[in-house]
């Protein structure tokens, strides 16, 4: 292999993370298939395309959190599975508000096959560096509204001007935005394009010996 797979904040000095599909505070209400450890994995392409958007966003005053890198194939799966069942309401109000979780593919916030699992894809916001305070960016990690799409309509200036910074911080590191989702960008020269990955996420996998998802 070309590449292989690290911990982000291993490879990523003064990055943050909370990785949020290992925790109860996600769309789904709990911990998804395959994130057995709260880190944040991804190739070292990407972490080499981070420490350029780490210095991108710190001459700017601002530090990077990541919220999700790697994403395993039977997480995704999950994903599609919970949509598919009945609503019982209790992430609506703050994930999708506005539509039905039947919905979710059909409108482009889930996938049956997700970037993610390739290994170059990040979710992830900004906080300032003088005080350690999330950026305001007009919504949070995973709301699957229009709201959430580059540009939208009905945020501050301030929310908007914090989302260009990221923008233009990530895509002068190498990134390309995904425009439902403004956290969301996948490394443009990404080593495994075409590479579905199924390993989960643990503290003692080794990373180096991967198989990929049927």
């Amino acid at each position: 292999m070309s590449d292989v797979f690290v911990f982000v904040d291993e490879f990523v000095p003064g990055i943050r993370w909370d990785a949020k599909y290992a925790t109860w505070d996600n769309f789904t209400g709990k911990p998804v298939d395959g994130y057995r450890a709260n880190r944040i994995v991804g190739t070292t392409a990407l972490c080499a395309a981070l420490r350029r958007a780490r210095d991108g966003a710190a001459s700017r005053g601002f530090g990077l959190l990541l919220w999700d890198g790697y994403r395993p194939q039977r997480a995704v799966d999950c994903f599609v599975r919970w949509s598919r069942q009945p609503e019982d309401g209790r992430t609506k109000p703050r994930h999708y508000p506005n539509i039905d979780r039947a919905e979710m593919i059909e409108r482009g916030y889930v996938a049956t096959r997700s970037g993610h699992s390739r290994g170059s894809t990040v979710d992830l916001t900004l906080y300032h560096l003088a005080t350690g305070e999330l950026a305001a960016m007009g919504g949070d990690h995973d709301l699957m509204d229009p709201v959430s799409h580059h540009a939208a309509a009905g945020i501050t200036p301030v929310e908007a001007d914090n989302r260009q910074t990221l923008c233009a911080v990530m895509e002068a590191a190498g990134f390309a935005r995904y425009d439902f989702e403004w956290w969301h960008y996948t490394l443009r020269d990404e080593p495994y394009p075409d590479t579905y990955f199924d390993f989960p996420i643990t503290e003692l996998i080794g990373l180096q010996h991967l198989a990929a998802a049927p």
